[in-house]
């Protein structure tokens, strides 16, 4: 059997790989392997290696890398721990691929360990910009690393091809986050009102607020004119996810702990719903507010409106539901007001989303499972065909 690592560090993450890893674990040609690492062993994040084992999937490694400090040499230094470790996990389990997902710190460690341990990668979600993270450069060095490419739509598999990859292993399969909140039975009123301890009928949004690391020390002062919008809006709920575990995650998170506590009955934070929580959350909400990429692929499929704040996934393909704003108190609460307005919700009805492709998780498994992996090894660099540039 060809054995499939899939390495997760994130809720998030884990939320868009679990349909992957059911169609791996359920492939008699394939053995599925998981490794937990990150954030997904830290009690402040909500220990979320819980909830892959809630949902059957026994974690064969845990990966301890994080640092008590969110400084960005904490950071830097967490990715060395991660190294060191992750290429224990390979030489123990020896897998033929190792699959990833996005851009984070722990991703592009992990990937570096393959590259050095001759492990090759199939990556998920290359070719994509998010101008205001430090992201954006760790997702393009994972695609350089990786052999096989996975990419949520078509012009990310041609900015992948761009890169100097092969077409021929570059799927355009679309995003996996799609298809979770389209194929999930998601929770009606009454069972998210038992999650959530309100009615949902009642008017809320969905808020996570990450910090964009590409700019020096804004996390705290952005997620003040986040926090001061949304008290322009007394009689509106908040619930709020928790930041990851980014330099400056921390402080977000304190803050917003203060905010729920200033507020209560009214606001409320989770270090983590599980993906089946959030997304039924998103569907019943006014509208998603914040920086994450979920307001950017999976509220689209819900027909939910975004208010996208800041640079942070500046550069990616967005709906015609997602709205930007300034990170600033009046550009935010009038992007929320024209999202919380009847008008606009109903004019998302039937709208096309740029990230939906159906059958995605089944695609990457297949295309894995049929690539012969044995004794290849990544060589060339694929040039684009035409006159030179200028």
């Amino acid at each position: 059997m060809k054995k499939v690592c899939i390495i997760t560090g994130t809720r998030a993450e884990y939320g868009l790989l679990a349909p992957l890893m059911a169609e791996v674990r359920d492939d008699p040609a394939l053995e599925l392997q998981v490794v937990a690492t990150a954030a997904h062993l830290a009690p402040e994040f909500g220990l979320t290696y819980l909830e892959i084992e809630a949902d059957g999937f026994p974690i064969n490694r845990k990966v301890e890398m994080l640092l008590a400090s969110d400084s960005p040499f904490a950071v830097a230094k967490s990715m060395g721990l991660g190294m060191i470790a992750l290429s224990d996990v390979l030489r123990d389990l020896a897998p033929d691929v190792v699959v990833l997902l996005g851009d984070r710190f722990e991703t592009l460690a992990a990937a570096a360990a393959c590259a050095v341990c001759l492990v090759p990668v199939a990556h998920i979600h290359g070719g994509e910009l998010s101008l205001g993270a430090v992201d954006d450069a760790f997702r393009h060095a994972i695609t350089k690393m990786s052999l096989l490419h996975f990419v949520s739509t078509k012009t990310y598999r041609r900015r992948v091809i761009q890169m100097g990859e092969d077409p021929s292993r570059v799927f355009w399969v679309g995003a996996m986050g799609v298809e979770n909140a389209l194929n999930l039975e998601l929770l009606g009123p009454s069972e998210l009102a038992g999650v959530l301890g309100f009615d949902p009928a009642q008017p809320y949004v969905m808020v996570t607020f990450h910090p964009a690391t590409l700019e020096e020390d804004t996390a705290e002062s952005q997620c003040n004119e986040l926090l001061a919008a949304l008290s322009a809006f007394p009689k509106l709920r908040a619930v709020f996810t928790f930041a990851n575990a980014d330099a400056g995650g921390r402080a977000v998170n304190r803050m917003i702990r203060e905010y729920c506590e200033s507020r209560p009955g009214m606001a409320q934070a989770h270090a983590s719903l599980g993906r089946l929580n959030y997304l039924s959350a998103v569907r019943l909400s006014r509208a998603v507010l914040g920086n994450s990429s979920s307001g950017i692929l999976e509220a689209p499929a819900l027909e939910t409106p975004t208010v996208n704040i800041g640079g942070r996934q500046a550069g990616r393909v967005r709906a015609k539901s997602v709205l930007d704003c300034e990170p600033e108190r009046d550009s935010i609460r009038t992007a929320l007001e024209k999202a919380l307005s009847p008008e606009f919700r109903e004019g998302l009805a039937g709208m096309e989303n740029p990230y939906h492709r159906p059958g995605t998780a089944r695609a990457i498994r297949d295309a894995i499972r049929d690539f012969d992996f044995s004794g290849t090894r990544k060589k060339g660099f694929y040039d684009l065909p035409g006159e030179d540039l200028p």
